[in-house]
């Protein structure tokens, strides 16, 4: 088929890279413009927009697609279906309808939980033991449209938002090139979304990292888990700010961000957690046995 991509980060360019795999004619990519990164603040193209340009494919990058110049630059390439995944903007009636198949959306929750930014770190944040990829036929609405393909993954207590990216964006390249092998069948069935089980994933802010020590352990292993790598999780250790990378369900009861031992086991609003992995400023991440090492942390002492 002749397909449109609208992706953007790293969880996108495996879903292009199987279309072009299955031999689908890519007649123009999509991504999010090229912004400031790094420490010299030159404006960086996106992992999408980097990958298309290695295979030498038509870059487009908007800043929106509200314009009736842009809605016709986008139907001019003819294609008959795009594919969507995290894209970042909004698509209006005028291109969803462009396409004679539409637009098909890669999106890494079983919906309609979880519709929205961020749904691969809200699942482990809220503790979910199951999710999945859904493709979706898009409307107007916020991840609102029919479902054509869903498949599911169990997540273990340990699972983190790196390792649950990554599954996702492998399996989503997989099912979307089914979806478009029964959409050229005529055998792909729309299923309306139920008006139950609703959630919204949130677009992930950087405050949300500050450990607060009064919430329950198995909160904040919720916390530190999802939201590792990006925005970071941290608390504070004599006085430094420190993230927090890794840490373990430990036995224990005190006072709420109190260490209950010398190896960094502190006490929270239930139960207790153990420091794995720490980053100090300026520093590479490291085991909480290393930065013990260097820094002493006594039994007794108080956390931010």
């Amino acid at each position: 088929m002749k397909l449109a991509f609208m992706g953007t980060p790293d969880f996108s360019v495996p879903i292009l890279d199987s279309l072009i795999e299955a031999g689908h004619e890519i007649v123009a990519v999509y991504s999010q413009p090229p912004r400031p990164a790094g420490r010299g603040h030159k404006e960086q193209p996106t992992p999408v927009h980097a990958f298309a340009a290695s295979r030498n494919l038509p870059i487009r990058t908007p800043t929106s697609l509200k314009s009736s110049e842009a809605q016709a630059e986008f139907a001019a390439f003819g294609a008959e279906c795009a594919v969507v995944a995290a894209y970042g903007l909004i698509l209006p009636k005028a291109v969803l309808e462009a396409p004679a198949f539409g637009c098909l959306n890669v999106h890494a929750s079983l919906l309609p939980r979880w519709r929205g930014a961020a749904p691969i770190q809200r699942a482990i944040q809220a503790g979910d033991t199951a999710t999945g990829i859904t493709i979706m036929q898009m409307d107007e609405g916020l991840d609102t449209g029919a479902m054509l393909l869903t498949e599911s993954i169990l997540l273990a207590p340990d699972v983190t938002a790196s390792w649950l990216h990554d599954m996702l964006s492998a399996m989503g390249a997989r099912m979307i090139v089914t979806a478009l092998e029964k959409l050229e069948e005529g055998t792909l069935i729309p299923h309306p979304q139920p008006s139950e089980g609703v959630t919204y994933a949130h677009k992930l802010a950087k405050d949300e990292g500050r450990i607060q020590w009064s919430r329950p352990a198995a909160v904040i292993d919720c916390q530190v888990r999802a939201l590792t790598p990006w925005p970071g999780v941290w608390c504070e250790i004599e006085g430094e700010r420190v993230k927090v990378q890794a840490v373990e369900l430990a036995l224990g009861t005190g006072t709420p961000g109190t260490t209950l031992d010398d190896a960094l086991c502190v006490a929270c609003g239930e139960g207790a957690l153990r420091l794995l992995k720490v980053q100090r400023a300026g520093k590479a991440p490291m085991s909480a046995a290393e930065m013990l090492r260097g820094h002493p942390v006594a039994k007794a002492s108080v956390l931010g």
